[in-house]
């Protein structure tokens, strides 16, 4: 039995591919190209109301452990908070989404499991220089998204389903 041997990937501090989207910015720490396809993880940060839309992954679960702040998710009908040192797991085939309803920036780490979902980010995302901002996302954001996620195995649903 062959064995795939793969590099150790490590990311020093303030390092990683970053980008806005959904209001939020993403600073990815492991993708699919450097984990042989297993895993995608990065860091979130979440302004007050920033957060996506209901979605649900088809291929792939979730994984969020809220490091700082505070915010709202809801799943699948049900709605909670989760503050700083939650974890959550959200399932693939789940409808979710999550908001920043505190008056701080929350900050999480998010993993996929198995990789892949990353495309979808980079596609359509915009590149988050030093020092810059997110805003909220605009038309031209939220017709790319609704274009890529079929192609990624994710829904996006309209706001009043979640």
């Amino acid at each position: 039995m062959e064995t795939e041997e793969r590099a150790v990937v490590h990311v020093p501090p303030n390092e990683g591919r970053s980008l806005h989207m959904s209001g939020d910015t993403y600073t990815f720490k492991a993708v699919g190209e450097n984990t042989g396809g297993s895993l995608v993880l990065f860091e979130a940060l979440v302004p007050p109301q920033g957060g996506p839309p209901p979605h649900i992954h088809h291929a792939e679960d979730e994984f969020f452990w809220l490091l700082e702040g505070e915010l709202e998710f809801q799943t699948n009908g049900r709605t909670f908070m989760a503050d700083a040192g939650s974890f959550v797991y959200v399932p693939k085939g789940t409808v979710h989404r999550f908001e920043n309803v505190g008056t701080r920036t929350a900050r999480m780490l998010l993993a996929f499991t198995p990789a892949g979902i990353e495309g979808m980010f980079f596609e359509v995302g915009r590149p988050a220089a030093e020092g810059s901002s997110p805003s909220p996302p605009d038309q031209e954001e939220i017709e790319k998204l609704l274009a890529a996620a079929p192609r990624y195995n994710c829904e996006v649903l309209p706001p009043k389903q979640h």
